[in-house]
């Protein structure tokens, strides 16, 4: 393992450098690696490794997503089955289905998880709260994890253009004494960039912690106010949706992910550097004691629970899908829609 200065902080993480793509085909040669579920994450880590020339097959109910994982190339019954069937056949069970879906698939799964095969997630969810969840693996098998920072489709598209997505690992049992290796040569498997080490805790608090914070909750509702401030005080609504998302995504979103934020700081004009430096620590102090309340409820389980509950209910998808066209039909958010067409490239 390297080790790397993160911000004075020093971490080993895992590069391919170190661990190339040959060494994972051979600790793997003589695993079937059944992808169970191939919805969000699925299709991506399922492809990549399969191109990666790992021994891959994939178990999904009849439907839609059955019908697209035939579009993506899996023949049924030589790589593309049931669930129980591939979780059958699979000594390397990746089980990549939704948390709800977890739940209800897991007494399938269990049957099948028999001595010496690994359970592999991308999430700690079922893991960590596996009191509320009912998933709890014997401790014959391993149990590991390997998170990719995006999205499956990112992970994919990475992976064509000959990148990598940054990933988290973690061993939760090591039955085999080859837990480590296998979730390793999965990591590079899968097309991570790097990997760094975590536990199935560490990772579900910080992922349930960053959806319901800056990655959605939180910059939907930053950007949903400002835009609303400005709307309020006469500008158009072009105007407003410009200055508050097409600016950041479009333009200085690409340059501070390349570049950091203090690059962008100083690349600014002096204007902005000026009311940058001064309304920073203000978001700040305003921002962070909900940040503490989010994390707090995220670590007791009160979240978790609040998923679970929701997804039990039997018209979830119907108050979810409501719940999305108000977000959808939305004056900012349809304003988006004209603002993309406008793009040049779309013209």
């Amino acid at each position: 393992m390297a080790k790397m200065n993160f911000g004075g902080v020093i971490e080993e993480v895992v590069t391919r450098e170190e661990f190339p793509l040959e060494k994972a085909r051979e600790i793997l040669k003589n695993e079937t690696i059944a992808v169970i579920g191939y919805g969000v994450q699925g299709p991506g880590q399922a492809c990549n490794l399969r191109d990666n020339g790992f021994n891959v097959i994939v178990g999904q109910r009849q439907g839609k997503t059955f019908e697209k994982a035939i579009g993506d190339g899996w023949v049924p019954g030589e790589t593309l089955f049931s669930i129980e069937e591939a979780a059958e056949k699979g000594t390397i069970v990746m089980c990549l289905l939704s948390d709800a879906a977890v739940m209800s698939v897991w007494p399938t799964l269990q049957k099948h998880l028999t001595p010496g095969k690994a359970l592999y997630f991308s999430h700690g969810f079922a893991i960590t709260w596996n009191d509320r969840t009912g998933c709890v693996p014997s401790k014959d098998i391993d149990v590991i994890m390997v998170a990719p920072k995006g999205s499956g489709t990112s992970l994919r598209t990475m992976f064509l253009e000959g990148r990598g997505l940054n990933s988290s690992y973690a061993v939760y049992n090591d039955a085999t004494g080859k837990a480590l290796d296998r979730t390793l040569a999965l990591g590079i498997g899968i097309g991570s960039g790097y990997l760094f080490e975590t536990t199935f805790q560490r990772e579900a608090t910080s992922d349930l912690t960053g959806e319901r914070g800056s990655l959605m909750g939180a910059i939907q509702g930053l950007l949903l106010a400002q835009y609303e401030v400005l709307r309020e005080n006469g500008h158009t609504p072009s105007e407003a949706f410009n200055e508050t998302v097409e600016e950041l995504t479009q333009s200085l979103m690409p340059l501070f992910a390349k570049n950091g934020m203090d690059w962008m700081y100083a690349n600014c004009s002096t204007t902005a550097q000026r009311g940058a430096l001064d309304w920073f620590p203000r978001f700040h102090d305003a921002i962070k004691p909900v940040m503490q309340q989010l994390y707090a409820s995220v670590k007791c389980g009160n979240e978790a629970q609040i998923s679970i509950d929701a997804n039990s209910k039997p018209d979830y998808r119907t108050g979810l899908e409501k719940e999305l066209k108000a977000l959808h039909d939305s004056e900012m958010w349809r304003t988006a829609e004209t603002v993309r067409q406008l793009r040049p490239e779309n013209n």
